[in-house]
């Protein structure tokens, strides 16, 4: 007896790039599939980065005909594209409702590294951060935080002429765009779930980074769900200056971050955390404050290496690029304690696409701008204050 399933309004299509393979095998069973049609159609969908059920030749005609019915393959479509002299390209994705984020590729010698967002905006406030500024609206879905990658990867196959669906542009994805990931846990998840599939993206868990202003139960969730390489934003050795810095830490100090970090380690891919660290001319740059870092994370008992990234400006941020004798020399001290530490190398700022500059367009739910002014006078306060 053949199954027979209600043909929906349009609007009420189901978008497969909202589903990880647990989800996909589960919808396709519901309209009356076997399991190995799933595990077809993820291939089709993220292996092949195919859109057009047309063109899913190896599925039945019949089930062809049932997808086009009930379901669409519908990534967010980009307003913009830009290129910048090095190769960096970044994508201005809208998500409906007046709000986009962006998404940004990173061409390496040796991989190729796509920067995606999880959120329209942000609420966690981070002083340093152009995004934060923005305000928050809502989450991305797992097909908004899916589809940055499904779109980026297939233009980029059709630009370098790429046909064999092994041969991925894409080989590393940073969850370090707009957004802190971790508010927005249970998207993330399945997203982390469909890069890391063999059915899906096939990326390794060594490849998959995701960047957290310090969530501490979330964190532990990360580890339980989806085990990924953490990057953790640290960008002060002592709870004073944190507080200033990310409001985050008031909730989560730096003890509490640190032990999180170590229960984080017993299950990552990676033995050690990365730590990334904005420095900011006259604020968290002196070597003295380096010798602070090297002080905590030697108490705090966690292997990790830095990522020293030097502030980009953006209009309104009242803050200054740290000069760049002293970032190296920041850095050497750190080497020279036994942490490995580097400086990110800037790309793509020609464009707006460099770290922190990210800002898009969102609505503000937040009453961001209530604050600005705030935040404006606190950065003032701190470099009165390391300045003098």
């Amino acid at each position: 007896m053949t199954d027979i399933v209600k043909e929906p309004a349009a609007s009420e299509k189901v978008n497969l790039l909202d589903f990880d393979h647990a989800g996909l095998t589960a919808w396709c069973a519901q309209i009356g599939e076997k399991p190995f049609r799933a595990t077809q159609l993820s291939r089709w969908l993220h292996r092949h980065v195919e859109g057009d059920f047309d063109r899913m030749t190896n599925l039945a005609k019949a089930f062809r005909a049932k997808l086009k019915d009930l379901a669409e393959v519908r990534p967010p479509v980009p307003i913009t594209e830009k290129k910048s002299a090095d190769g960096t390209r970044k994508w201005l994705f809208d998500v409906g409702n007046g709000n986009a984020v962006e998404s940004v590729f990173i061409p390496e010698d040796d991989r190729g590294t796509l920067c995606i967002s999880s959120q329209a905006g942000c609420a966690m406030g981070c002083l340093f951060c152009s995004t934060g500024k923005q305000g928050f609206n809502r989450n991305l879905t797992t097909a908004e935080i899916v589809g940055q990658l499904w779109w980026a990867e297939r233009e980029l196959r059709r630009d370098q002429g790429v046909t064999d669906p092994n041969d991925r542009i894409i080989s590393n994805v940073v969850l370090m765009g707009m957004g802190e990931p971790l508010q927005n846990l249970d998207n993330v998840v399945r997203a982390i779930n469909l890069f890391l599939d063999d059915n899906g993206y096939g990326l390794s868990r060594r490849r998959v980074t995701v960047s957290t202003s310090g969530l501490v139960r979330q964190m532990d969730k990360l580890g339980e769900l989806a085990p990924v390489a953490l990057a953790v934003s640290l960008h002060a050795a002592n709870d004073e200056l944190r507080d200033k810095l990310m409001p985050v830490n008031r909730k989560h100090p730096l003890a509490d971050l640190m032990a999180a970090c170590r229960r984080y380690l017993k299950v990552a891919p990676r033995d050690f955390i990365t730590f990334e660290y904005v420095m900011l001319g006259g604020i968290n740059d002196s070597l003295a404050q380096a010798d602070e870092l090297i002080r905590l994370v030697r108490r705090e008992e966690v292997p990790c290496k830095f990522n020293l990234i030097p502030f980009n400006p953006f209009t309104q941020s009242d803050l200054r690029k740290p000069d760049r004798e002293q970032v190296l020399a920041f850095c050497r001290r750190l080497n020279e304690a036994g942490i490995v530490t580097t400086v990110r190398k800037t790309r793509g700022d020609d464009i707006d696409a460099a770290c922190g500059q990210l800002a898009g367009e969102v609505r503000d739910r937040t009453r961001r701008a209530e604050r600005l002014a705030l935040q404006k006078a606190e950065a003032a306060e701190l470099l009165g204050r390391t300045t003098n």
